[in-house]
C-alpha cells in the first residue's frame, strides 16, 4: 500500500498497489556484481504465481518459492538469489512460471 497526497482535494488517499515477486538466479560469473543482475541478465527467471499486498509479504514469499523448487536446491557455486518485487502491472510477462535460458 502507498499513501500519496494530492493536491487537490481533500487530505490523502491510499491506493492499493499489488507486488509481483520475480525470483532471479544470477551467475556471479556473468554479473559480477548482484545489484546489476535484472531480468535480461538473470540465469533463470521464475515468477511466484501470485501477488502481494505487502513488500516483505512479497520478498518472503519469493524465497520461500524458490526455496521448493530444482533450481533453489542446486544452485551453482557461483549462482545467488535475486527477489525483486514490482507492482504487478510492470511486470515483463516472464512465461507462466519459469522462463529458462
Amino acid at each position: 500500500m502507498r499513501c500519496n497526497k494530492g493536491r487537490k482535494g481533500q487530505g490523502s488517499y491510499v491506493e492499493n498497489v499489488m507486488l509481483t515477486a520475480l525470483v532471479l538466479v544470477c551467475s556471479l560469473t556473468v554479473t559480477p556484481d548482484l545489484r546489476a543482475c535484472d531480468q535480461s541478465s538473470a540465469v533463470d527467471v521464475l515468477r511466484v504465481p501470485e501477488d502481494f499486498a505487502s513488500p516483505v509479504t512479497c520478498f518472503m514469499h519469493g524465497q520461500a518459492y524458490v526455496a521448493q523448487t530444482e533450481i533453489g536446491r542446486q544452485l551453482a557455486a557461483d549462482e545467488r538469489i535475486k527477489v525483486t518485487c514490482t507492482p504487478s502491472g510492470k511486470v515483463a510477462d516472464v512465461g507462466p512460471q519459469i522462463a529458462r535460458r
